[in-house]
């Protein structure tokens, strides 16, 4: 199948438009973060850099941590950034970009997501560490993709869809069951929501009142009836795109979340670079420890 210049746009040195990379400058392991200046957080730790490269908020660092290939990459802030984001780094690995055409062999990313979230839950501290063991996106980025759902995740999209009474319906993907099984020894395990802002959307009132006043308390309480223990835990503004992209596209999804507001206690951690730095250094250590 050939891919014409106006779908996939390539710069002319031939790297993808938005991230401009060539596939040489990134490694199968990735990091993905949402602040650009997270990028050099986690590149620090790095045995060397090789590759370094920047277009707007999208800048990439690729080298080598205890003599293994990685790559850190920031998305800037939203769902509409990871798919960016998730569509060009599967073009880089998946497409001939010379020929314009698929390539025979599949390959396969391991990318894992580290961000901050806030707690929906009283009993996750601030400071914590969670691992989302799925992602539901209150967003309307899978309108336009046809995701293949389990029968849990299609129940979570409808019964949300109901108890907040919106106009589209959410959706709900679980991650990588191999990253998620290497990590969740070290991790508390929850389920994500990803909001498409960080104020109405996640229930803050500033100087506007939210459309859905009720929203912390429907997430905070919702439940499925054969499978109580399906509870949200947290939520934040990338984890169910990452999740549902990965899906569709067949790569290895795994986002970590250092928690730093406790919604339902109104607090915020008063360190929160502190509890960033130590995610980073874990998700380091056990991306070794691990073989990821």
């Amino acid at each position: 199948m050939f891919i014409p210049a106006s779908e996939l746009v390539l710069n002319p040195d031939g790297s993808v438009y938005h991230l401009h990379l060539l596939p040489e400058q990134i490694a199968q392991n990735i990091i993905v973060v949402g602040d650009p200046e997270r990028v050099p957080q986690v590149s620090r730790f790095f045995d060397k850099i090789i590759h370094k490269v920047q277009k707007r908020e999208f800048i990439t660092h690729t080298g080598t941590y205890k003599g293994k290939p990685l790559s850190v990459i920031s998305s800037g802030i939203g769902t509409d950034n990871v798919e960016i984001l998730m569509t060009e780094l599967d073009a880089l690995v998946n497409i001939d970009l010379k020929k314009r055409e698929l390539k025979e062999e599949h390959t396969t990313l391991n990318i894992i997501r580290i961000g901050t979230s806030g707690s929906l839950r009283e009993e996750i501290p601030l400071g914590s560490h969670l691992a989302s063991s799925y992602g539901i996106g209150l967003d309307s980025l899978m309108f336009f993709y046809d995701l293949p759902q389990k029968p849990l995740e299609k129940q979570v999209s409808e019964l949300l869809r109901t108890q907040l009474s919106l106009s589209f319906e959410p959706y709900c993907t679980s991650g990588s069951e191999k990253l998620l099984e290497k990590f969740a020894p070290y991790f508390l395990q929850g389920v994500t929501v990803t909001c498409c802002g960080f104020y109405a959307p996640q229930g803050r009132s500033i100087r506007t009142q939210p459309k859905i006043p009720h929203l912390i308390y429907a997430l905070n309480q919702f439940r499925l009836a054969e499978n109580p223990n399906f509870h949200i835990t947290n939520f934040e503004m990338e984890t169910a795109a990452y999740y549902a992209m990965g899906r569709l596209l067949g790569h290895e999804l795994l986002s970590l979340n250092a928690i730093l507001a406790n919604r339902i206690t109104h607090e915020f951690h008063q360190q929160p670079e502190k509890v960033i730095n130590e995610l980073i250094e874990q998700t380091l250590s056990h991306l070794i420890a691990n073989n990821v």
